[in-house]
C-alpha cells in the first residue's frame, strides 16, 4: 500500500552475487561491513512525456535497474561517499553542512538532495554521519532516471538511519522536491514510481493529491528498451527547464485569454481543471489563444500587461531568464494532446480489445511525433532509431525520458521478439562505430519491476 512506507526484507547476503560483491568492496574500502543496504529502480516512461509538471497523469513502469547502496552509520558526523565506478571520484562532507552546488550536477551531488531532502522535512540539525557505496546499474544519462533513483535510494537511506517512518508516497514527494536543489525543475514522476512501482504492472500516476493506480499490460506483448548513446543530462543543460517555463507561460497566457487570474496559474492542467472543460477542448483553446510563430519576452509582457523586469523576476525562474524566443502554442499543444493519450492508452489496457497492441502502438507512435514536432525534445539518431524499430516490427516506438538523447521504448508482439533484437542491433548498433559501447544494457525487453527496498542481512 502507499501509505506504507518501502518494505524491509531479510536476505542472505552470500546468495545474492550483487550485494556479496558490494558488501566485499565495502569492506576493502571502510575496513568494516554495511548494517544495510538499500535499492531503488529506474524507470521507463511508456506515455506521457514532459507533462507530470504540467500536472498531468503518466504512465511509467519500474525497471530492474537499479541503485543500491551499502550504507553504515558512524559515530562522527561525517558523510562519506564512494562508487563501485572508478569513473565516479570519492566524496566526503559535514553531514550537518550540506552543500549543493548547482552549477556542476556530480553524482554525489544527486545523493546529496535526497539526504538534505529528509533532513530539512524533519527540521534536523545534529545529523550522525554515515559510509556509504553506492552501486549503480541504470545507464547514465539515458532517460532512464539514473539520477532520481539515486536521490531515492538516499532519501530511503537517511530515513533508514534515522529510524523515522514515512509512507511511500510521502518519501516520493520529498524526494521529488529535492530534486530540484540540483537545479532541475521536474514533475515527480521519477521518484513516484520509484518507490510506488510493484512488479508485474505498470502505473497510472497522478498528481495533486500523488496516487498511483495498476494498469495491466497486454500479455501478448513485450515492451523493448533501446539506448540511443547519446547521453542527455537534464541538470547541465537548459533546454529542459526552458520548456518548463514555456508551458508556465502558456498556462499564464491561456489563463489571461479566458478571463481568469493568471497570476497564480502556474501549470496547463489547472488551466483546465478552472475553466471545467475536457482537453480536447482545451486544444481549441490553444487555436484560438496562442499562434504558431514564437513569442518574444516582449511580447508575453505585451500579452499579461507587466514589465519585462517583472516577467524576469517573478515569472521565469533564474536558469531561464535569458531565453530570447517561447515555443508557447507548440508547448501546449503537445501537453494537452499527450494527456489525452495516457487516458487513451489506459483506457485501452482495461478494455484490451483483440487489436490492443496496435491500438497502443498507434499512440505511442503519435506521441513520438508530438515529442520530435510540437516539444522538440528528440533528436536524429532517436528519429533514426524509432524508424528502425517500427521497420522490424514493433507496433509503436517513442523517445522515453527527457529526451535530446537517451532511450526509445517499443511495443513489440512477443512473437516477434527474437528476430526484433537481431535486426535492432544489426542496424543500429553494428552498422556504426556504437557497436563499441554496445552492452547487453543498450537493447533489451523489459517488465514491470518493483519499487525501493531496504534489505537487511538475515
Amino acid at each position: 500500500m502507499a501509505t506504507e512506507g518501502p518494505a524491509t526484507r531479510r536476505v542472505r547476503v552470500a546468495e545474492h552475487p550483487r550485494l556479496m560483491k558490494l558488501k566485499e568492496m565495502f569492506n576493502s574500502k571502510f575496513g568494516s561491513i554495511p548494517k544495510f543496504y538499500v535499492r531503488a529502480p529506474g524507470r521507463v516512461n511508456i506515455i506521457g512525456e514532459h507533462i507530470d509538471y504540467c500536472g498531468y497523469s503518466v504512465l511509467p513502469m519500474a525497471v530492474e535497474q537499479d541503485m543500491l547502496i551499502a550504507v553504515e552509520p558512524v559515530e562522527t558526523q561525517t558523510l562519506q561517499l564512494a562508487n563501485t565506478n572508478p569513473l565516479y571520484p570519492d566524496f566526503s562532507t559535514n553531514a550537518n553542512n550540506i552543500q549543493i552546488d548547482k552549477t556542476k550536477p556530480l553524482w554525489h551531488n544527486y545523493f546529496l538532495c535526497g539526504f538534505k531532502g529528509i533532513q530539512e522535512h524533519f527540521g534536523l540539525s545534529n545529523l550522525t554521519g554515515m559510509n556509504c557505496l553506492v552501486d549503480g546499474n541504470i545507464p547514465p544519462s539515458s532517460g532512464l532516471s539514473s539520477s532520481s533513483a539515486l536521490v531515492c535510494c538516499a532519501g530511503l537511506v537517511t530515513v533508514t538511519v534515522l529510524g523515522m517512518n514515512l509512507s511511500k508516497v510521502e518519501l516520493a514527494e520529498i524526494c521529488a522536491k529535492s530534486e530540484r536543489y540540483i537545479g532541475t525543475e521536474g514533475g515527480g514522476m521519477d521518484q513516484s514510481i520509484s518507490f510506488l512501482a510493484e512488479e508485474g504492472t505498470a502505473k497510472l500516476i497522478e498528481f495533486s493529491p500523488l496516487r498511483a493506480t495498476d494498469v495491466k499490460l497486454p500479455s501478448g506483448a513485450v515492451f523493448v528498451i533501446a539506448n540511443s548513446c547519446v547521453e542527455m543530462n537534464k541538470a547541465a543543460t537548459s533546454h529542459f527547464n526552458i520548456r518548463v517555463m514555456e508551458c508556465r507561460l502558456a498556462a499564464k497566457l491561456l489563463a489571461k485569454y479566458k478571463g481568469l487570474q493568471w497570476d497564480k496559474i502556474l501549470r496547463l492542467e489547472e488551466v483546465q481543471a478552472k475553466l471545467g472543460v475536457s482537453l480536447e477542448e482545451m486544444l481549441g483553446i490553444v487555436e484560438d489563444a496562442l499562434h504558431p510563430e514564437p513569442y518574444s519576452p516582449e511580447e508575453v509582457c505585451r500579452c499579461l500587461v507587466i514589465s519585462l523586469q517583472e516577467l524576469r523576476t517573478q515569472v521565469l525562474s533564474p536558469n531561464t531568464q535569458d531565453a530570447l524566443i517561447f515555443k508557447l502554442y507548440q508547448r501546449a499543444k503537445h501537453v494537452y494532446s499527450e494527456a489525452a493519450r495516457v487516458l487513451q492508452f489506459k483506457k485501452i489496457c482495461e478494455e484490451a480489445p483483440d487489436n490492443t497492441v496496435q491500438l497502443l502502438g498507434d499512440l505511442m507512435n503519435q506521441s513520438h511525433v508530438s515529442c520530435r514536432d510540437m516539444y522538440e525534445c528528440s533528436c536524429p539518431e532517436l528519429d533514426q532509431l524509432v524508424d528502425i524499430c517500427r521497420k522490424f516490427g514493433a507496433q509503436g516506438s517513442r523517445l522515453t525520458g527527457a529526451g535530446w538523447g537517451g532511450c526509445t521504448v517499443s511495443i513489440v508482439p512477443a512473437d516477434k521478439l527474437s528476430s526484433f533484437l537481431a535486426n535492432v542491433h544489426e542496424a543500429y548498433y553494428q552498422r556504426s562505430h556504437r557497436n563499441l559501447t554496445f552492452e547487453k544494457q543498450s537493447l533489451f525487453a523489459t517488465k514491470p519491476g518493483g519499487g525501493a527496498l531496504v534489505f537487511l542481512e538475515a
